[in-house]
């Protein structure tokens, strides 16, 4: 099943995405809960395109993050990444913030590093290899300009969420559309990351789609945080928050309280079906990060934590200084709609 759209959707993961050129180090990370269908079809477009190539499978971390650090040879890891030129990681346990990655990030300058945790052949196909990755950057790009100027972002839901904050212009907008030609960290494409002015989240968030650690799944309930200047002051719902919240104490760790990030989601293939990276990328949800936040994101520190976890929130509504740019997942913008993948 997905055999020839698997190996489609990997030629243009390694020839149209980050253009592997001959010669190149491509290191593909993996471990043992990876799909290796898929890691098996990118490692052969990457041989085929003549690159020097290596597959590191690894027993599977107890968490992710920097919680992966206990279960992962750190320096030998370390040491493969900063001599890489390209690094896809296929894990399903993430090592995204890992003091592998960090290292890596810091020390490799030359590196294009993209996550791509935990996907299998249906979802690589629908987030990659059926979507019109030049439509969707002209969407995208137009989309950033909007925000590049704008001081405050109101965003509501159907499900309750109402909260707003300041942006900070010293922190990085990440477009994510499927070009991982030059070196940095990328996402799978279908993304539009912003970190917002740390302190300033204010409001309530509700999680109606899926939480990724540690569910992984479609909520059965609804899972509302209560921000106030950017922590995580109440988790309220049923049993799963009452889950979620036991999750986030067991690390001790303030940090493992405070907003980190939102991103729309903006792939037109996408789905919701507790995979973090096509969740996060369906039409019209917003995404909220919780803990880490790279130094890359947010200059010169980030934000420290023991981990990292993600929630979804489907139908958005957004506001930028009190202009409305998405209603309920639909673009109102007359510019942006007319470029829109989604009609």
């Amino acid at each position: 099943m997905f055999k020839y759209e698997l190996q489609n959707a990997a030629d243009c993961l390694v020839k149209d995405m980050f253009r592997v050129k001959k010669g190149e180090t491509v290191v593909i990370t993996a471990d043992t809960c990876s799909y290796e269908d898929v890691v098996d079809a990118v490692a052969s477009s990457a041989a085929a395109a003549g690159a020097k190539l290596l597959v590191i499978n690894m027993p599977t971390p107890g968490g992710v993050g920097k919680a992966a650090d206990p279960d992962l040879p750190v320096e030998a890891l370390s040491a493969v990444l900063t001599k890489a030129d390209v690094w896809m990681e296929f894990n399903h346990q993430w090592l995204l913030y890992s003091t592998p990655f960090e290292n890596a990030m810091r020390d490799n300058k030359n590196l294009r590093y993209m996550c791509l945790v935990d996907i299998d052949a249906a979802v690589f196909t629908r987030i990659i290899g059926s979507v019109d990755l030049e439509q969707l950057k002209k969407f995208m790009i137009a989309a950033r300009e909007k925000h590049l100027g704008a001081k405050m972002m109101r965003v509501t839901t159907p499900a309750g969420t109402d909260v707003s904050f300041e942006i900070d212009p010293g922190h990085l907008m990440q477009l994510d559309y499927g070009d991982a030609s030059a070196p940095g960290m990328w996402m799978a494409p279908g993304q539009f990351n912003i970190v917002p002015r740390f302190g300033t989240v204010n409001g309530r968030i509700v999680f109606d789609g899926t939480v990724t650690p540690p569910f992984g799944k479609q909520l059965s309930e609804n899972i509302s945080l209560t921000v106030e200047n950017g922590v995580i002051q109440k988790v309220e719902g049923g049993s799963e928050a009452v889950q979620y919240e036991s999750w986030l104490k067991s690390f001790g760790d303030p940090g493992m309280f405070k907003m980190a990030h939102i991103a729309y989601g903006f792939n037109p293939g996408a789905i919701l079906t507790g995979n973090v990276v096509e969740d996060e990328r369906v039409w019209g949800c917003t995404e909220w990060g919780i803990g880490y936040v790279s130094p890359l994101d947010a200059p010169p520190a980030g934000q420290d934590a023991a981990s990292h976890t993600d929630g979804i929130c489907l139908n958005t509504s957004v506001w930028l200084d009190g202009e409305s740019f998405m209603e309920e997942g639909r673009i109102v913008d007359p510019e942006l709609k007319a470029l829109s993948p989604v009609k």
